[in-house]
């Protein structure tokens, strides 16, 4: 029912920085939540930052708290992942999400989430 398409990932030094954008579609988006999760090279997805769905409250993990903001501009029906001060244990690819409604799991877990992007890589050089 909702298509998100990811952009803006790539190259960048450590202690560079980038700003992921992702595209909904096909859904009421300001009615969801969203968030980014990230798959590091041989390891789980785990969870990077979320945010409500009036924009009003966000979450991040604690790796990336300080360092990178999530936003949205409903409007647009986008969200964005701002991240700066970027390390190489940041590479990874990032994947936005939309939420389900009530799935009695947090906003921090994978399951909590419907719709997913079909990711962007992102590699930190040292």
């Amino acid at each position: 029912q909702e298509q998100l398409v990811e952009s803006g990932g790539g190259l960048v030094q450590s202690g560079g920085s980038l700003r992921l954008s992702c595209a909904a579609s096909g859904r009421t988006f300001s009615n969801y939540n969203m968030g980014w999760f990230r798959q590091p090279p041989g390891k789980e997805r785990e969870f990077v930052a979320t945010i409500t769905w009036s924009g009003g409250r966000t979450y991040y993990a604690s790796s990336v708290k300080g360092r990178f903001t999530i936003s949205r501009d409903n409007a647009k029906n986008t969200v964005y992942l701002q991240m700066n001060s970027l390390k190489p244990e940041d590479t990874a690819v990032y994947s936005c999400a939309s939420a389900s409604p009530w799935t009695g799991y947090s906003d921090y877990d994978p399951k909590a989430y419907a719709y997913w992007g079909q990711g962007t890589q992102v590699t930190v050089s040292s």
